[in-house]
């Protein structure tokens, strides 16, 4: 398997699933919290659009998001959360696939978070 080169915070790439029960694995890389004022927002929407369109491009029918830099990059979780919905949601506006998108939390505080927001219509 070939090694994948450093990503820029923001960007996004797609390889085989190998031997994982996944077609693709896309890989993205988040910002590291600062303060709020070096970009962190954009560079994060960019992680959940970049990797919408790239499997979008390959006809993926379904795509899970891990909370992106939530856990060692200090991203704050309410804000985090935000972004990833509301860019998932504005991407998905001009496109067919995936057809549906999983949010994967690891704590329950996560997961009251993103229930709230999916709610809120």
């Amino acid at each position: 398997m070939p090694a994948l080169a450093r990503l820029p915070d923001g960007e996004a790439k797609i390889t085989p699933g190998y031997q994982l029960p996944a077609r693709w694995v896309i890989h993205t890389v988040g910002p590291v919290w600062q303060d709020g004022a070096h970009h962190e927002a954009e560079l994060l929407a960019s992680c959940y659009r970049q990797s919408l369109a790239l499997a979008d491009e390959v006809g993926a029918s379904t795509i899970a998001f891990p909370c992106i830099s939530t856990g060692v990059y200090g991203f704050p979780q309410q804000l985090a959360a935000s972004i990833a919905v509301q860019t998932v949601r504005q991407s998905l506006e001009g496109q067919s696939t995936p057809g549906k998108v999983y949010f994967v939390c690891f704590s329950q505080e996560d997961t009251d978070i993103y229930r709230r927001l999916l709610r809120s219509d």
